[in-house]
């Protein structure tokens, strides 16, 4: 009869989550793992499988919760409009810049693996379309709200903010900092969703 587990998974998934994304998939040891995890290594493999279906199953759980709260973010603003830009600043939201110079655990990860490891490439095209997918829901209510022209393709202006977005984690990546990050953001927040 097998024993019970004696963790908490959810505690353990988070802490080899933040040293994947502290330290990237390649650097990060199955040492590490175990000192952070607090867990031997027939535990964690028991558990969850390789250094790898660890990753994975880490890098699903982050991009489900991060979806989650998007959908949440986006439907709950009174205003399409504020909801879509603050999704194009949310890089830069955070006091002192740390989630910008951090990046995004699916953005690094994708950056690091994704043309060498087929699982990455497909989580990443998951995580992207069904960002995509919210991101046009967004479009079409600030449609409605009269705040976004009728002829704007809401999926190709849904791909737009995103790369948006994105650019200003990747430029985070570099060190560049807060300020102009934060001025860049606005810019392009201001370009694609003028303030109705």
């Amino acid at each position: 009869m097998a024993r019970p587990r004696q963790f908490d998974e959810d505690q353990v998934l988070r802490a080899v989550r933040d040293q994947f994304w502290d330290a990237g998939y390649t650097a990060t040891s199955l040492e590490d793992l175990m000192r952070v995890s607090g867990l031997g290594k027939g535990s964690l493999y028991g558990a969850f499988g390789d250094k790898h279906q660890l990753f994975l199953r880490a890098l699903r759980e982050y991009t489900d919760t991060s979806g989650g709260h998007l959908r949440e973010m986006l439907t709950s603003a009174p205003r399409a409009l504020d909801a879509l830009r603050a999704f194009v600043l949310a890089p830069v939201s955070d006091p002192g810049g740390t989630a910008a110079q951090r990046g995004c655990l699916m953005a690094n990860s994708t950056c690091e693996l994704a043309t060498t490891d087929p699982d990455v490439l497909a989580e990443a095209r998951r995580t992207y379309e069904a960002t995509t997918a919210l991101v046009a829901e967004c479009v079409v209510r600030a449609q409605d709200e009269g705040d976004l022209p009728r002829d704007v393709d809401p999926v190709a202006t849904a791909r737009a903010l995103l790369a948006a977005q994105q650019g200003i984690v990747f430029m985070g990546r570099t060190g560049l900092d807060i300020d102009t990050l934060t001025a860049t953001a606005r810019t392009l927040a201001d370009r694609f969703l003028p303030d109705a």
